[in-house]
């Protein structure tokens, strides 16, 4: 009997690990297996999954992290689809209105069959437009031009792209 108050003792003398959480950090909503529709005037305009969503609305910048990647359809306002981006991993920033894709990015537009591939980009919604400063690869059915820096609207009709490397063909007008 001596020997298991001696242990109780012990064990009262040690203090317990105390595991501390910032709540603010936490995300203040978790969806999984996440699919949304966006219309306008009742056409369907895009859809966007992702495996993983967390929002985290507890700060001054209050953003939409998607850890585990996304996949977006555009659409003609019909039930076609006109274009495609996907990448690993995507932040949205709610008040800039602006996204973050990196990581195996690839933005496709089905009806010119322009793709552009790249590791980061960045798309500001407000203004409809990608860009980044890193390398990519523009392709279409009869070249593939790789650059370093790029800006294009959303359906990559109207592109730029920086310090090109690789053959470009010009159309006889």
């Amino acid at each position: 009997m001596g020997l298991t108050i001696a242990c109780l003792i012990s064990a009262c003398e040690k203090k317990p690990d105390v595991i501390t959480i910032d709540i603010l950090n936490l995300p203040s909503l978790t969806v999984k297996n996440f699919t949304t529709t966006y219309t306008d005037s009742g056409k369907m305009q895009m859809t966007l999954s992702a495996p993983v969503m967390e929002s985290y609305e507890n700060t001054d910048s209050p953003y939409s992290e998607f850890s585990q990647g996304i996949d977006l359809i555009y659409y003609n306002g019909k039930k076609d689809s006109v274009g495609r981006v996907t990448a690993k991993y995507a932040r949205f920033t709610t008040k800039k209105n602006l996204w973050e894709l990196r990581d195996s990015v690839i933005v496709s537009n089905f009806e010119s069959n322009y793709r552009i591939e790249t590791e980061q980009l960045f798309w500001d919604q407000q203004k409809d437009i990608f860009y980044n400063d890193r390398f990519l690869k523009f392709s279409s059915d009869d070249q593939i031009v790789y650059g370093t820096g790029f800006e294009s609207d959303s359906h990559l009709n109207r592109r730029k792209i920086k310090n090109v490397s690789g053959p470009i063909y010009l159309k006889d007008e």
